[in-house]
């Protein structure tokens, strides 16, 4: 990848997990070396990346792939240090990509939905959902404010059950049931957009929960073990795929 800071370029090529090459081809700073490099994921696409170069120079990145940004701080071999933020851009993507953006999404949605209306949590609200946030439904005033307050307001019969949840991309889907919302339990599906790591859009569509009967073939509309079974039929089916 390529970074651009307000006074040079740098070129970073990352080698493997513990070896990061640098080149600087003009200015004070220029020159090029590879270093032993140490990486810890802070989530939501941010890594913290340190490394010593051998003149005694020490720098910590944090790196900020939802952003395009990477936040350096440098001690110089003479003591000086050094803030600085660049902008990234990637020249040439690894041979191999594992995108975990599905996972982190889904995890993020679990909670929102069961802070908000398990815990009845309004402050979760402003952590989890982004200030420009859009409601789609009709019934609930727009932004994140109107949300927060509803959060509050919420009578305490007001209750939750996550069941299947999928995710692709920065949309996440989940299947759930709602009690204390309407006169009678409702089904619900809600469908969220993310951005920069938070809640940026919403879109749902509710259903009244009809009891399993003999018409309807002994079938529930929902089932908060759903989840769980997806989770294992796919994990056995995933461990059939790798012994074939």
């Amino acid at each position: 990848m390529n970074v651009s800071y307000p006074t040079f370029q740098v070129g970073l090529t990352l080698l493997s997990v513990t070896q990061l090459r640098f080149e600087i081809k003009e200015g004070p700073f220029a020159r090029a070396e590879t270093v032993e490099i140490h990486v810890v994921p802070l989530g939501n696409s941010l890594f913290a990346v340190s490394w010593q170069e051998k003149d005694g120079a020490t720098v910590t990145n944090v790196q900020d792939y939802d952003r395009g940004l990477i936040h350096s701080h440098a001690t110089l071999p003479d003591g000086q240090f050094l803030r600085m933020t660049g902008t990234l851009a990637v020249t040439r993507p690894p041979d191999h990509v594992f995108d975990d953006r599905p996972q982190r999404n889904k995890a993020l949605v679990s909670e929102a939905m069961t802070s908000l209306f398990q815990r009845h949590d309004a402050t979760a609200v402003e952590r989890l959902y982004a200030p420009n946030y859009i409601q789609h439904n009709p019934n609930i005033p727009q932004g994140r404010d109107a949300l927060q307050a509803l959060v509050a307001d919420l009578s305490k019969t007001v209750f939750y059950e996550p069941g299947l949840i999928i995710a692709e991309g920065d949309l996440v889907a989940i299947h759930g049931r709602i009690r204390g919302w309407a006169d009678a339990p409702q089904v619900v599906v809600d469908l969220f957009r993310i951005e920069d790591g938070r809640l940026a859009e919403h879109w749902d569509v509710l259903q009244d929960e009809v009891p399993v009967t003999a018409a309807n073939g002994d079938i529930s509309m929902f089932d908060p073990r759903e989840a769980a079974h997806r989770t294992r039929s796919t994990t056995a089916r995933t461990a059939e795929d790798e012994g074939n």
